[in-house]
């Protein structure tokens, strides 16, 4: 066995209705009077956001809310967001909804605690100071980034900068069942197979790839598969909601340990030239990258294949996961997505500039590989 470092979040609260009562969580554990909740503006709307700031109301705390948060957030939002909670005078910091909402949410505890700016904490870490106290609260079940160290911000017109850094990992991550119930199907499949791309990259993960990792991962595609069609067909029953939910976060607690590789490489430039939402991106691309990853990982498909209940052999993952694809309903060739053939090129050239991903390849990718995947989802 190798060396291996893990981290993660510092403690986790799994309750249904959690949020109900998230004012006197916060006091007991932080003893904060000044909250600052990250948001966006769909789930102010919905009234999940309303059914937070009621408990915090509750608990007599003089809380603020940020409800800017957009799809794949800039670099103006991050600092929006931040002058908001200083001059808040923020004690600590809430994100609530999506991967979108909790990144940067997670930079704005950072930013609002120390005298950094945001473009010297770019890259793997770089944050030298501290942050102030960070609470997570997932609205889907799908980024895993209520236990990751890791933001992703848009920087440009079509490009992306990340922020890896163990400070940004949560003091808590509290999973609500309740809040995610009724989340569209189309939504519920996207996500969940997300997840199912973070626990199965970080067990074929080439470098950081580990015991603990795996564990996750495994456990993490088993609550996830078992469930996701359940979620679809019946967004009300709680018990597959949790199992998602519970099974989301520990993909992201694999990935955030032994991270990604080509499907998210692939799956970046679909968001950034097209704006197609993170999970269906890597589900567009996911079957091809397997496919063409399978000489190099074959023993590890064939192993998640068999803690699945198939047969032990990388065909049968594929046709385990094609299976669920299918039964979802998710759309399936990046045509269907508006995407053009003479796209593809433009794709793959973006594609070979995700290097922090594909170093963690079971495979090299090369610029020809990555036009034939393309290929292949089209």
């Amino acid at each position: 066995m190798i060396a291996f470092n893990f981290n993660s979040v510092a403690s986790v609260l799994v309750e249904d209705g959690a949020t109900e009562h998230l004012g006197s969580t916060l006091r007991a554990r932080f003893g904060c009077e000044r909250p600052f909740v990250i948001s966006d503006a769909g789930l102010v709307k919905l009234g999940l956001v309303g059914k937070a700031l009621k408990a915090l109301d509750e608990a007599e705390l003089a809380h603020a809310l940020f409800d800017g948060v957009e799809a794949d957030p800039s670099e103006a939002v991050v600092l929006a967001a931040t002058e908001a909670a200083i001059a808040h005078k923020a004690d600590l910091v809430v994100g609530f909804g999506g991967g979108s909402s909790m990144d940067v949410a997670k930079l704005v505890a950072v930013l609002a605690k120390d005298a950094q700016k945001l473009g010297d904490i770019y890259g793997v870490d770089q944050i030298r100071g501290g942050r102030l106290p960070l609470v997570q609260v997932p609205t889907t079940a799908g980024t895993g980034s209520e236990v990751t160290p890791i933001s992703i911000i848009t920087t440009g017109e079509t490009t992306k900068m990340g922020v890896v850094d163990a400070t940004l990992l949560a003091d808590l991550a509290v999973l609500d069942a309740t809040l995610t119930t009724g989340l569209p199907a189309h939504i519920t499949a996207a996500t969940g197979i997300d997840a199912m791309v973070h626990a199965i990259e970080a067990y074929t993960s080439k470098i950081k790839k580990n015991p603990i990792s795996d564990g996750l991962a495994k456990q993490a595609l088993l609550m996830l598969g078992s469930n996701i069609v359940l979620a679809c067909r019946d967004g009300e029953n709680l018990d597959a909601r949790r199992a998602m939910l519970v099974g989301a976060m520990l993909a992201g607690q694999a990935f955030a340990n032994a991270p990604v590789a080509a499907v998210h490489a692939l799956a970046y430039p679909l968001g950034g030239h097209f704006h197609i939402p993170h999970g269906l991106s890597n589900s567009l691309v996911l079957p091809h990258v397997l496919k063409f990853n399978e000489d190099a990982a074959a023993h590890e498909y064939a192993a998640l294949a068999a803690h699945m209940g198939q047969e032990a052999s990388a065909g049968a993952f594929f046709r385990w996961i094609d299976q669920i694809t299918e039964e979802t309903g998710v759309v399936r060739r990046l045509r269907d997505v508006g995407i053009s053939h003479n796209d593809l090129p433009m794709l793959a050239e973006d594609a070979m500039k995700q290097t922090r991903l594909l170093v963690n390849n079971p495979r090299e990718v090369t610029l020809d590989d990555a036009r034939a995947i393309y290929e292949a989802a089209w």
